[in-house]
């Protein structure tokens, strides 16, 4: 199974967002004992290290980084991944390009904690918590 996590998830684990760092910690937890793919997108990274680094600071955002790195995969986001993005009936575009990201990738179900955001999709979205009573439980 492959799955997107979308910037809010990962957020909410680096800046220990509360009440929704318990969950996406879980998710990555049992996603990885289950041996799930894992994708971010290239914007995430880019995205999660200038928000971490104002955070908590370069070192805290370049080590959070790099132990994600050792388990996850990166979906590209190219030229073709922005025209679709511009194009999507997604009313927001970095949602947009989180979609067409995971469709290059083939990818069908992105992880978010702004489900709302993804109504359009026609890929499974899911918050940490549904993802963890609903999918995992059936694998």
């Amino acid at each position: 199974m492959k799955i997107l996590i979308d910037t809010n998830v990962i957020l909410d684990i680096v800046l220990e967002r509360q009440p929704f760092v318990e969950d996406a910690e879980k998710l990555l937890d049992m996603a990885q004992q289950a041996n799930f793919e894992l994708f971010l997108t290239a914007t995430t990274i880019t995205d999660l290290y200038y928000i971490a680094r104002k955070a908590k600071g370069k070192e805290i955002a370049l080590n959070f980084i790099m132990d994600l790195m050792k388990f996850m995969e990166i979906a590209s986001v190219d030229k073709d991944v922005v025209m679709q993005a511009l194009q999507s009936d997604l009313a927001d575009f970095e949602d947009a390009i989180q979609e067409n990201s995971a469709k290059k990738e083939n990818i069908n179900i992105i992880v978010t904690r702004n489900e709302q955001d993804f109504k359009d999709s026609d890929l499974e979205i899911y918050t940490p918590k549904s993802f963890l009573s609903n999918k995992l439980q059936t694998n």
